[in-house]
């Protein structure tokens, strides 16, 4: 059966010596994995569609729920270029893309998360460096996933803390986090800070301004947060999210 849809490259592997396999989401069918065959040859039919944050009208063939449905076209809509020419930029819209592979189920539809991946991509272009928009977004994102970090109040009891256990992806009062594990100490402003970047629009946050060493707090609990799940630590704990 032939579908079509558009969607955007989350990440391509290399499989034997010229295809591809590609991670798309898709606005119609959430995540999907799909065999392109040779691609990396010169004058392959798919050109540049399957570089990473390509947004593309694409086509594949497969019975339903296949695990590995063939790439049979991809033309881009918007090829997001200038986010991979910046070295720096590209390696942090990459740690949001292994965020929503992760995060998300594969065939799981979320038109909400496919919008929002256009949309941040688009405020990308004009702001990659701009450290609160990426802050903003990246929050944003894990509350889509739902493995947003929690720290408005102890996760257990409800009490106030300033401790956040990473184990538990939340901050917990002394009481409920007298347990091992790793955990990073947050300021009254950095835990104001995140209810306000949680909420605030891209076009309010781009009129605040806020103490650099806010932004490098909370830049620094939320990207360990990002890396703890990321490298699986979580599921080794039996750690969750709230």
């Amino acid at each position: 059966m032939l579908h079509r849809t558009e969607g955007v490259v989350l990440r391509t592997r290399d499989y034997g010596e010229a295809d591809l396999i590609v991670s798309f989401l898709t606005r119609d069918f959430g995540i999907i994995h799909t065999f392109a065959r040779s691609p990396r040859k010169t004058k392959s039919r798919f050109g540049s569609s399957l570089e990473p944050l390509s947004y593309v009208k694409l086509s594949f063939w497969g019975k339903e729920n296949a695990r590995l449905p063939r790439l049979t076209q991809s033309d881009i809509i918007k090829s997001f270029q200038k986010l991979r020419e910046s070295v720096d930029c590209f390696l942090r819209v990459s740690e949001l893309l292994k965020v929503i592979l992760i995060c998300s189920p594969e065939r799981d539809v979320s038109y909400n998360m496919f919008v929002f991946l256009l949309r941040a991509l688009s405020e990308f272009e004009s702001g990659c460096l701009n450290p609160l928009i990426m802050l903003s977004i990246k929050i944003k994102l894990l509350k889509i996933t739902g493995f947003a970090p929690r720290l408005a109040g102890c996760a257990r009891c409800g009490a106030s803390g300033m401790n956040f256990h990473f184990s538990d992806g939340a901050v917990l009062c002394n009481k409920c986090g007298h347990t091992l594990g790793r955990t990073q100490s947050l300021s009254p402003g950095c835990i104001r800070l995140y209810d306000c970047l949680s909420r605030w629009t891209i076009e309010k946050i781009y009129r605040v301004k806020t103490d650099d060493g806010l932004i490098g707090e909370l830049t620094s609990v939320i990207d360990s947060h990002v890396k703890y799940y990321i490298s699986g630590e979580s599921r080794q704990a039996g750690g969750q999210a709230g």
